[in-house]
């Protein structure tokens, strides 16, 4: 293991950015690995205990098999943007700080300013390109990317924010900086589970109650609003989440989920009218 750290450490002298790169390929691929084995075992606990299907025995080695097309994609993040992206952010952010904030190293004010700009800038930027990296590679359209960044995004930027200050507070009080990336991947490994995690959960009920957290925009007008992908406020109550599937008491076609409570009477000419309470 010794021989092993000074292989890299000469590497890294030698050659910084190609080890850098290499080195964040490899250990997001194990990362991805462990995510999966992570995933699995969260479908096979929630799987439905009382349909059991004919090929049930073909399913569970389905849930079993490690997709080794997403292990390589997921390394890929770690080869093309994550090796080069961080090496340059991690030596750039030193530098500036200690040129152009000219804040002394190890201080209190240099460690703390460099997890904030480290948190706002490069923290939600690698949780943006990751979730549309993974949603361009896995072939689906961009409404769908937008929509699976949305659903995803602000959930795993609201959990991390409580996680990543500290490591990186650690990270820049007591890590050189050029073995700072090396230090982040490695808790990289433990993040890409949570992210693969994150994306796999779909509109989990605990994601919905992060997503209730945040402001909601007000509507311009009661009849505005409801047919896009967000939920609908009239008055004290909600109304549907976007996606088209409720009615209006019996009347098919009304957007979100919610339901009218009312009479609705057709006119001669089809219209409909309606006393609707919510």
């Amino acid at each position: 293991m010794l021989k092993l750290w000074k292989w890299y450490q000469n590497c890294l002298a030698v050659h910084p950015v190609k080890t850098q790169v290499i080195s964040s390929g490899v250990i997001w691929g194990f990362g991805d690995i462990a995510a999966q084995i992570i995933t699995h075992y969260t479908a096979k606990k929630y799987q439905n205990q009382d349909e059991k299907p004919v090929f049930a025995t073909s399913d569970e080695n389905k849930i079993k098999k490690i997709n080794w097309k997403r292990v390589a994609t997921t390394s890929l993040f770690g080869f093309t943007f994550v090796g080069p992206v961080g090496h340059f952010w991690y030596e750039g952010l030193d530098r500036f700080i200690k040129s152009r904030v000219l804040l002394r190293e190890n201080s209190f004010s240099f460690v703390a300013t460099k997890t904030v700009i480290d948190s706002i800038i490069f923290g939600p930027l690698d949780l943006l390109v990751f979730f549309t990296y993974m949603g361009f590679t896995a072939g689906k359209s961009w409404p769908q990317i937008k929509e699976d960044v949305i659903r995803d995004f602000f959930p795993a930027l609201m959990l991390e924010g409580g996680i990543w200050p500290i490591v990186q507070v650690a990270n820049f009080r007591f890590v050189p900086v050029r073995y700072q990336l090396l230090y982040v991947n490695f808790f990289c490994l433990l993040d890409s589970c949570f992210l693969s995690w994150i994306e796999q959960q779909h509109d989990a009920p605990w994601k919905k109650w992060l997503k209730s957290l945040l402001p909601l925009k007000e509507d311009k007008g009661q009849g505005e609003g409801c047919g896009g992908g967000g939920d609908c406020e009239y008055g004290g109550g909600t109304v549907g989440d976007g996606d088209g599937g409720g009615g209006v008491d019996g009347v098919n076609g009304a957007s979100g989920n919610g339901n009218f409570e009312g009479e609705v009477t057709t006119n001669d000419d089809g219209g409909s009218n309606g006393d609707s309470s919510l």
